[in-house]
């Protein structure tokens, strides 16, 4: 997900040569190329940052890059002596641009074919080092996400895991730091309600794919019970392009015997192998040597209580290379 510095401007078709169109041969041309260049290195040392962000807002890659996109446009046209901290300006731009995309987005999600999930990021091992970050962007908070309101979704991302504060964030969303306090205290104890029950490390969840993948590739209908919590859901993600379970599948019998039925119904020759995606372990599985999907899983002391499989082919291709993220 690195940037090239001068990436932005060609995707804009705009070149990085003359910064106003008007050639270098002009003083104004000149300074005009200083500041978009200095524009371009402070966006770039952010780039993560703002990624991370318009991520954890949205749930979508794609959506989060073209979200980058337009942060870029506008933060070149700004006069950086007017810019007093960059980084927070820089987050601002890219919230405001979240929430728009994130209205967007709830009119597309209202016509998914089946079961919305979040977009699967190849994640380096170290974000998990990160405890808040790695449960911020892991595909269980992600979905606890998706039921607060836009603005409530915006305040919880910048105050619980980037730590913005008040008035910057009131800036960011248009209200006054005492709405923002009030939307925050709401967001949190909504989430609080229904985010995972304690933490489970990444050795246990790790072990517990394992043994979910053993199970699976031996064909042992015992050993993926054993693996499962009694209240176990699976939530699967085709978009209409893979076929998916169209509802959630609960409990620990349907969730196992739906998955050994699907493998056995069209027997298809699959491989698993282990990855990390949004902070977490994860499985990526194969099928005829192509890629068909990733899981990631939801645990606690019972065991796995989620399960969550993205088939869509169009939400996949974040997890061909590492994206890096950070919450500073």
């Amino acid at each position: 997900m690195d940037t090239p510095v001068n990436a932005p401007e060609d995707r804009t078709g705009n070149g990085t040569g003359t910064g106003t169109g008007k050639g270098t041969g002009t003083g104004t041309g000149s300074a005009n190329d200083r500041a978009t260049e200095a524009a371009t290195e402070s966006f770039v040392a952010y780039r993560n940052l703002l990624f991370t962000v318009a991520y954890e807002m949205l749930g979508s890659a794609a959506d989060a890059e073209d979200v980058l996109q337009e942060t870029w446009l506008r933060w070149v046209q700004v006069d950086a002596e007017q810019v007093r901290d960059e980084r927070a300006y820089l987050v601002r731009i890219t919230t405001r641009q979240a929430l728009n995309r994130l209205r967007t987005m709830s009119r597309r999600k209202e016509a998914y074919v089946g079961q919305w999930l979040p977009e699967p990021l190849l994640t380096a091992p170290d974000v998990a080092d990160d405890v808040e970050l790695a449960e911020s962007v892991s595909t269980a908070l992600m979905l606890v996400l998706e039921t607060l309101s836009p603005t409530e979704r915006a305040v919880f991302v910048l105050r619980e895991v980037f730590d913005v504060d008040y008035a910057e964030i009131a800036a960011a969303v248009d209200k006054t730091p005492d709405a923002v306090r009030q939307i925050a205290h709401r967001a949190r104890k909504h989430v609080d309600a229904r985010r995972p029950r304690g933490p489970v490390s990444p050795v246990k969840t790790r072990a517990a794919l394992a043994s979910f993948q053993r199970a699976l590739e031996t064909g042992d209908l015992q050993g993926l019970l054993d693996v499962l919590a009694p209240d176990v859901v699976l939530v699967s993600d085709g978009g209409g392009f893979k076929q998916a379970a169209l509802r959630p599948i609960m409990g620990a019998d349907k969730v196992s015997r739906f998955i050994a039925g699907g493998l056995a119904k069209f027997g298809v020759v699959f491989t698993m192998e282990h990855t990390t995606a949004n902070g977490g372990p994860a499985l990526a599985v194969h099928i005829d040597g192509e890629l068909d999907g990733i899981i990631t899983a939801r645990m606690d002391d019972t065991g796995i209580t989620g399960l969550y499989y993205v088939r869509n082919p169009q939400k996949l291709t974040a997890v061909e290379t590492e994206t890096p993220l950070t919450r500073h």
